[in-house]
């Protein structure tokens, strides 16, 4: 009897129009522009314009999917929203919004959230739901981010925060698709850090009020930056390298056979780190300079963009990975092509 398998039949992105550069980003924080150019690592990154909210711009990026891929949206069983809780509206479903408007009726649809690692962590969720029940054959994943908004150029406590853009991402999986092949994943959390970075008001411990509406529109913070730093400096890069052997190891892979690392956006000298730690060169990976960290969308921006660039082939081994505050490490390993 031939194995069940989840191959990956493609990708859509959505990418606003508007940027906001270093320069700009330089006059409202005060930081030097070659600062945030040479160790924040961006030049410039998407800004959300007019109809580009969280919800919408996974809609965009879902419909840019199935136009890819071709495939009737008739087909798909189940939707995944990986779009960010800072939305349009609050506690209204994504994934059932997303079913709706790409005419996915014949599908169910729920949301997940895990921060920068949500695409990661979704891969998995997929391929499990989709080898355990015979009535989920075809998935799409996808979502819009804009935390970008929440992030005051005049806070030091968030200037590695200062990368977020906007923008939306979507995956399309499909049972015993024949090629493509979703292998194995790796998750670690730590919740010593769930407290440590949020979004200080508009919950139900700090409502928004008279006193706070105006500093509740950019309150993206981290409470604890000792604990945070100190914290993360001691297992963040372990587990990031962990996760990524445990990804490979689990698939049959090791290291050396890797041959693309798609990778989230971080200061340059740690994707540099992380590249050489793996045995990888600048061009087994992309450095998303000119789009800073549109959260769990990184990734499969970074598939596009190598797929077109040429550095995907037939039978090539990829390694998506993220890191998200709360705080996750994310790995899943993709066996690329027949």
């Amino acid at each position: 009897m031939k194995e069940n398998h989840v191959g990956v039949v493609g990708f859509g992105t959505y990418i606003p129009k508007e940027v906001e550069t270093a320069e700009e980003i330089s006059e409202k924080s005060g930081i030097p522009v070659d600062v945030i150019k040479n160790k924040f690592g961006f030049h410039q990154k998407p800004v959300p314009g007019e109809g580009d909210g969280t919800m919408e711009m996974g809609v965009k990026a879902a419909k840019a999917c199935l136009e890819s891929t071709g495939v009737d949206p008739l087909e798909i069983d189940l939707v995944i929203s990986i779009g960010e809780e800072y939305k349009e509206y609050p506690l209204v479903t994504t994934g059932i919004y997303i079913q709706e408007k790409v005419g996915a009726k014949n599908a169910w649809g729920f949301d997940i959230a895990q921060r920068c690692g949500t695409a990661v962590a979704s891969m998995k969720i997929a391929k499990a739901m989709m080898l355990e029940d015979d009535t989920i054959n075809t998935v799409l994943i996808a979502g819009g981010y804009r935390n970008g908004d929440l992030i005051d150029y005049q806070n030091p406590r968030v200037s590695f925060m200062f990368n977020l853009a906007a923008g939306g991402g979507a995956i399309l999986l499909k049972k015993n698709y024949g090629k493509n092949r979703l292998l194995e994943s790796c998750i670690i959390s730590d919740g010593s850090f769930a407290k440590d970075v949020g979004v200080r008001y508009g919950g139900t411990k700090h409502p928004v009020n008279e006193e706070n509406v105006e500093e509740s529109k950019k309150s993206l913070d981290v409470f604890d930056p000792e604990h945070m730093k100190q914290g993360l400096a001691e297992v963040s890069m372990p587990n990031f390298l962990k996760v990524i052997d445990d990804s490979l190891s689990k698939s049959g892979y090791e290291r050396e056979d890797l041959d693309y690392l798609a990778i989230l956006h971080m200061k340059r000298s740690a994707h540099e780190f992380v590249l050489s730690e793996l045995g990888l060169s600048l061009e087994q990976s992309i450095y998303l300079e000119d789009f800073g960290h549109i959260g769990q969308v990184d990734q499969i921006l970074s598939m596009e963009l190598a797929m077109e660039s040429g550095k995907i082939k037939n039978g090539s081994v990829i390694t998506w990975v993220s890191a998200g505050i709360g705080y996750a490490w994310d790995a899943c390993t993709i066996k690329w092509g027949s």
